[in-house]
This record gives C-alpha cells, sequence and structure tokens, in this order.
C-alpha cells in the first residue's frame, strides 16, 4: 500500500534504531538524560533561541507555547484554518483558560491587514488579545510557506501593538527547505516556536518549544503537571537527532514529487489543484464530478491512500518513505481517475 495519509507514518530506519541505542540516557525529571539535554541546546541554538524543551507531541509543545505567553481570559489570534484551533481538541481553552479568535486569512496565513484593529482589552467586559499564532507550513493552507517579508511585517505590528508571537513550527523544516529562510530568522520573529520532528524527518515521536530560559523552565512545570515528564527520554531524542541530520534534505525530494503529482491533477478533466499553492509535501486537491470519499475508495482500490479533507478535498501528504517508484503508480491512478 502506498500510503500518502500523512508524513507521521514512517517508521525508524534501521540507522536510526542504532542511533537510539547508543544513546547517553539519564533521568530527565531530574535533567540527568545526557543527550535529550545536548539535542535540546543544539535546536534552540539553530533557531537562536536560548532554550528548548522537548515533549511528546506538537499539542503538548504548541499549548506550552499558548501557556507561557498568556494568562486566563486572555486572547490569542490565529487563523481559522490553524491546527490549534482545528485539531488540538479545544486545549487553550481548558489547559490555559484563553479564548481562541480565529481570522479567514488566505491559504491558513495571517497578514497585517487582517490584524489591524483586531487587538482588545481597553475595557473591562472585552478579553485581552496577548498573542498572534502563526502556522509554517500550513496544513489545512496545503503547506504553504510564510515569505520573510510577510512574517517581518507581522512581527513589526505584533511589536506595536505589544503582542506576543507564537509559531506552530510543525513543518518548519519543509518551510525552511523550501523559502531557504535561514532558521535564526525565526527565532527573531516569534517569542515561542514549535518545531516537530515526527513529521516530515520521520522520527517516531517528539516535538521541541522553544523560547527564552525562563519560559523554557516555566514550560518544564507546566510539561510536569501535564504528564509530559519522562525518564530515559534520550532514546527518543537520539532518534530525532538523527532525523535532523539524515531525513531533512530528503524533504526536497517529497516537494519534487507532490509536484509531480500535482501536475497530473492539474492536466486531468474531472480533478481539480491550485499549482500557485503547492509549494511543499502537502498536495490538496479537488474532485469535481464526485465526492472525496468516493475518490478515496478507488484510490484504495488501486493500493494508494489519501485522506477527506473536506466534501471534494482530499489531502496527500509525501514522506521519505515514497519512492519515484511510487509516484509512478499515484500518477497513473490519478490520471485514469480524473478523466474517466
Amino acid at each position: 500500500m502506498i500510503d500518502l495519509r500523512s508524513d507521521t507514518i514512517t517508521r525508524p530506519t534501521q540507522e536510526m534504531l542504532d542511533a537510539m541505542m547508543r544513546a547517553k540516557v539519564g533521568d530527565d525529571v531530574f535533567g540527568e538524560d545526557e543527550t535529550v539535554n545536548k539535542f535540546q541546546d543544539k535546536v534552540a541554538g539553530l533557531f537562536g533561541m536560548e532554550a528548548g524543551l522537548y515533549v511528546p507531541s506538537g499539542t503538548m509543545s504548541n499549548q506550552l507555547g499558548v501557556k507561557v505567553l498568556t494568562e486566563p481570559g486572555d486572547e490569542i489570534l490565529i487563523d481559522e484554518k490553524g491546527h490549534i484551533f482545528n485539531y488540538e481538541t479545544g486545549a487553550a481553552s481548558v489547559l490555559s483558560g484563553v479564548q481562541v479568535r480565529t481570522l479567514p486569512g488566505k491559504n491558513g496565513k495571517l497578514n497585517t491587514t487582517l490584524l489591524e484593529h483586531t487587538k482588545r482589552g481597553h475595557f473591562d467586559w472585552e478579553p485581552r488579545t496577548r498573542v498572534i499564532s502563526l502556522e509554517n507550513t500550513t496544513n489545512k493552507g496545503g503547506g504553504v510557506c510564510y515569505t520573510k517579508e510577510e512574517l517581518r511585517e507581522i512581527k513589526t505590528f505584533a511589536d506595536a501593538e505589544n503582542l506576543l508571537v507564537h509559531l506552530d513550527g510543525a513543518r518548519i523544516w519543509n518551510a525552511i527547505t523550501e523559502t531557504e529562510i535561514e532558521p535564526e530568522f525565526f527565532g527573531e520573529i516569534a517569542d515561542t516556536i514549535s518545531v516537530c520532528f515526527s513529521k516530515g524527518l520521520g522520527a517516531p515521536v517528539g516535538s521541541m518549544l522553544l523560547s527564552s530560559k525562563e519560559r523554557i523552565a516555566k514550560a518544564r512545570r507546566y510539561r510536569k503537571m501535564w504528564g509530559g515528564g519522562m525518564r530515559q527520554v534520550g532514546l527518543l531524542a537520539a532518534a530525532a537527532d538523527y532525523a535532523l541530520e539524515n531525513n531533512w534534505a530528503k524533504l526536497k525530494d517529497d516537494h519534487r514529487r507532490a509536484k509531480e503529482v500535482g501536475q497530473v491533477i492539474f492536466d486531468s478533466k474531472f480533478l481539480a489543484v491550485d499549482m500557485n499553492t503547492l509549494q511543499t509535501n502537502i498536495l490538496l486537491f479537488d474532485t469535481v464530478k464526485e465526492p472525496a470519499e468516493k475518490v478515496i475508495e478507488k484510490l484504495h482500490q488501486k493500493g494508494i491512500q489519501m485522506i477527506p479533507f473536506g466534501p471534494n478535498t482530499i489531502r496527500a501528504t509525501f514522506h521519505f518513505e515514497i519512492t519515484d517508484e511510487d509516484v509512478k503508480v499515484v500518477k497513473q491512478a490519478l490520471a485514469e481517475i480524473g478523466d474517466a
């Protein structure tokens, strides 16, 4: 089966497993795991941030970012397609007591025009707007990236309005690969950054929150409170470190393969895709004459798995387990469906 449901389905390679077995570990709750300590410093340094905290999931990393930037009763601004709003089970309201206010951006991205006149808190009856939450790349937006200019404009706006910025960088590695923006730049425009190692990079588990030493110390306490304090976690950190060193370069091929498949869809009669928004490894396309579920069923019969992203929208996500031979099969199957 050619599995394009997500880039989270990859399995550790033998080399990654070997790296895990060589890891020097200790009890991370006591701060004694050498491997995770070094890895946290390494990733924080890569983004020009003071400190990092390894956590089990991107959801926890995002929610810790919200927690350390807000107080109960605050409000965060986010695009209506943002992961924190759509896929984290209302956690911001439960764990941090904050209100999530969505804005209708484009392809999952916010801009300063949208953000104008959104800050609240001047009156006792208003929530206090505190954080702008960005996602790069955008998941429901189809893997679209922010440009450096867009991010700089939002940061300038945030500073002028005394707002903080959280960056959900679940697929930041894809964004950096596509835009060639240096990692340190993201540390300049964001107060907290969440990065993931179990999506495009292919590690089995783990994300990391990056921020100041003070905020990471606070996040560490909440990680423990929320059940995220782990013991010999260097085993997992070693896998993530291996993925960062060895799999990051493979993302270019994921992007290339997504665009190759996208072109077949673009050329078909009964499938549609916007090639201008196909930037990274996420391919969103629409069905024209039948529901998405029906097309997904036909693809499954041909040994291909994708997922619905709406009544007439399908998502295919490329990753390092997908080969050029797999792409040929997918292109042929979609050509047949698209012209049937």
